[in-house]
């Protein structure tokens, strides 16, 4: 099974990742079928394109867009797959729905990088992180892992990797490289 210019993919896991293990018990986090932050975006490369070569190889874990498994209903209030759904559970979806791939470990699709959050030092401040700075985590290869870089408001978009809160910035918002002052330290929230 092959696409034109496509991959087809399928998810690690459900399609939304909204309960929790408390115990021996299941919680349920969020009911809502719209809500993206509880989408799964963890998914596994069953076909890559014929029309042109790929870093991505089959079986490759990846994260994909909130979209790609989400559920929606239409305007007579009926639920519906995302335009993405093939069938049996697996999905069709072009490259740049793509943001981290991993072989080895993650690698950033070209045009993004993964910042971590640092901690605010602002003792005054009642925020618990630096706004518009971060550690980057992974890259394309634009910038070094563990460079300090400051990014444009409202450029960042929150994922959680691995049990690690990571924004995925585009590059061309990444603004400034700083230098270490040594009293920087990575922001990860227990809940992440």
């Amino acid at each position: 099974m092959k696409a034109y210019k496509e991959f087809v993919i399928s998810p690690i896991g459900e399609r939304y990742n909204n309960s929790k293990k408390v115990g021996d018990k299941d919680l349920i986090l969020n009911t809502e079928v719209f809500n993206h932050q509880y989408v799964n975006r963890l998914a596994k490369v069953i076909a890559t394109p014929l029309l042109f070569p790929s870093p991505i190889d089959v079986g490759d874990e990846i994260i994909v867009h909130h979209n790609v498994f989400r559920r929606w209903h239409d305007v007579k209030g009926r639920e519906k797959n995302s335009r993405s759904y093939w069938k049996d559970n697996k999905y069709i979806i072009s490259a740049d729905q793509i943001f981290l791939y991993k072989q080895e470990y993650w690698k950033a699709m070209p045009g993004f990088s993964f910042v971590k959050p640092i901690k605010a030092i602002n003792k005054f401040n009642i925020e618990k992180e630096r706004p518009l700075m971060g550690v980057i985590k992974y890259s394309d290869g634009s910038f070094n892992k563990q460079e300090l870089i400051g990014f444009k408001p409202s450029s960042e978009y929150e994922f959680v990797i691995d049990g690690e809160r990571l924004y995925r910035v585009l590059n061309k918002f990444i603004t400034i490289k700083y230098e270490y002052q040594g009293n920087e330290k990575e922001y990860n929230p227990s809940w992440a």
